[in-house]
């Protein structure tokens, strides 16, 4: 039952040998405003916004420009971390883990169409690319994603975690049938020494269909589930020496949790209902609890409501950190393109009305109405921002009818088929259909969202920012960001955002906010597309 990843490689090693490793950047700025130290990046940023007012008297809207002068640090060694799944027995979370293996092991395999060499395809941070600026003759200069800011490379992420299962990693890996055969066969004596730890299994919050996996749980009460899960941590960095350990649920959909006054509203309340052993403390929740409270990153991407206000709270009150929720792997994230273009082409979406059906276990559980309801919200929400900023198209309270269906056919196993409609009106009252069938690896989609996750979340560790003024007596101190990490919206379904704060749902939004917030990092103005230097005369 041990934690240890057996599957850790030397990165010194690993570099030495020309394999990628962290904290690689492409490149170094050339500014008075960024330094650059044996630790740490700093960096001076002014924040352009624009605040808007609306003048009693007239009820002309004024728009001014402001300025806010920010300083970063961002620590560029990246040092040794871990990853710990809740689930790591299921199909996200044996497909992450050899897929990594793969990669760290160029591990290639035979295919129908020739050898296929293991990639990051998928992966925004491992995948693609930022424009970086422009070189001397005006053309586009492009970096990776990952080397804007030092980084922690996913070869070098050492890997554990709990399930309800007992089943080891390699035989798991083979129940899940993502990953082609070959390839199985290739990780598979790895992968079969690698055991999850005993997990927190409530059956009033899971799907009655998954009790006949449930052999491999930890007993007593609340509270001492809580305190195990706490050891598991500690002991899992101890033991394979690490720096930082994020841990992030890729286990079943739970029903939503009744939020209480009294039970999980506060961070007291929430931390006396496990000790009381309250009913409404799901197995999520605890251990967003136990991560929070040993300092460990927690990221929730299943739909559920793990993050309650207690959770929030008590986040902020230890100054660790928290993200979610859901993994935003297919549909959705093409709905969240779709309807912003049409919303912003002036285009009125009436109708959008999505159905799919898939095989592998997360369709099984989510056959229960309790723990598809908690899908159902999460997905749910997706345009409410995009329909909010149009008031030409609709009036206050007016939203499209939106219809998610889910149905569990165990025969296409992880290929989720997935059937989108969208009915809009156009020009004098005219109707556009925009039909849409997408075959969707559910695992192999979101496997990449976990390593984004993972690397977006490790980063903000390792950043802190203040707040200059010229009015300012004594230096600043250096704060972390807010506990609530909604950067990491881009990979989430339903984001979390910090209290009184906006939802941003709009897929070319968020990646633009993540991607500009890094080159703040380092001191670089946000990417615009004005073109200015070939629109005009120079």
């Amino acid at each position: 039952m041990s934690p240890i990843n057996n599957i850790a490689v030397d990165s010194a090693a690993a570099a030495a040998n020309g394999a990628p490793s962290s904290g690689v950047t492409a490149f170094k700025v050339d500014s008075p405003y960024v330094r650059y130290g044996d630790s740490a990046i700093e960096s001076d940023y002014l924040y352009d916004t624009t605040v808007v007012s609306r003048d009693a008297a007239t009820g002309q809207l004024k728009a001014k420009p402001t300025k806010v002068h920010y300083q970063f640090q961002t620590k560029t060694k990246v040092g040794r971390v871990g990853l710990m799944l809740v689930g790591w027995a299921g199909n996200n979370g044996t497909t992450v883990t050899a897929s990594i293996l793969a990669n760290k092991k160029n591990i290639s395999w035979e295919t129908r169409k020739g050898t296929q060499e293991p990639n990051y395809f998928g992966s925004v941070m491992m995948a693609s690319t930022v424009k970086l600026g422009v070189d001397a003759n005006l053309n586009d200069v492009y970096v990776p994603f990952n080397e804007v800011v030092p980084m922690v490379h996913p070869n070098d992420i050492v890997i554990g975690g709990w399930d309800i299962n007992s089943m080891n990693i390699g035989d798991a890996m083979r129940r899940a049938q993502v990953l082609p055969v070959d390839l199985q066969r290739k990780l598979y004596d790895e992968l079969k020494e690698l055991k999850p730890l005993p997990s927190v299994y409530y059956p009033d919050f899971i799907a009655a269909n998954q009790e006949e996996r449930a052999d491999n749980t930890i007993g007593g009460t609340k509270q001492e589930q809580l305190d195990q899960l706490r050891k598991d941590i500690r002991d899992f960095k101890q033991a394979n020496e690490l720096d930082r350990v994020v841990v992030m649920w890729t286990a079943n959909t739970e029903r939503y949790a009744d939020i209480i006054a009294g039970v999980n509203d506060t961070a007291d309340n929430l931390l006396k209902a496990v000790a009381d052993g309250h009913a409404e403390v799901s197995p999520s929740t605890l251990f967003a609890i136990a991560s929070v409270l040993e300092g460990a990153p927690f990221v929730n991407g299943s739909p559920q409501n793990t993050l309650v206000p207690g959770v929030i709270e008590l986040a902020e009150r230890e100054r660790s950190f928290v993200g979610g929720d859901d993994f935003k792997s297919g549909q959705t994230k093409i709905k969240s393109v779709l309807a912003e273009f049409l919303v912003n082409a002036g285009i009125k979406p009436l109708a959008i009305t999505s159905y799919n059906h898939l095989g592998n276990n997360d369709g099984c559980n989510l056959s229960a109405p309790a723990q598809f309801r908690s899908k159902e919200i999460s997905k749910s929400s997706v345009v409410d921002d995009m329909v909010g900023a149009n008031n030409i198209l609709y009036k206050k309270g007016e939203h499209p009818d939106h219809t998610i269906v889910i149905k569990y056919v165990p025969s296409v196993g992880d290929s989720k088929r997935a059937l989108d409609e969208y009915v809009s009106e156009i020009f004098m009252g005219g109707l556009n259909t925009i039909s849409i069938y997408n075959t969707c690896e559910d695992s192999l989609l979101a496997s990449p969202l976990i390593i984004d996750l993972f690397m977006m979340t490790e980063l903000m560790t390792r950043v802190s920012y203040r707040v200059k003024s010229d009015a300012d007596a004594v230096e600043p101190e250096w704060a972390q960001f807010h506990s609530v990490l909604s950067i990491l919206s881009y990979m989430l379904k339903a984001p979390v955002v910090p209290p009184n704060t906006p939802v941003v749902n709009a897929l070319a939004k968020q990646r633009m906010a993540m991607e500009n917030i890094m080159r703040a990092f380092v001191g670089l103005p946000p990417n615009n597309e004005m073109l200015l230097e070939h629109k005009a005369f120079h």
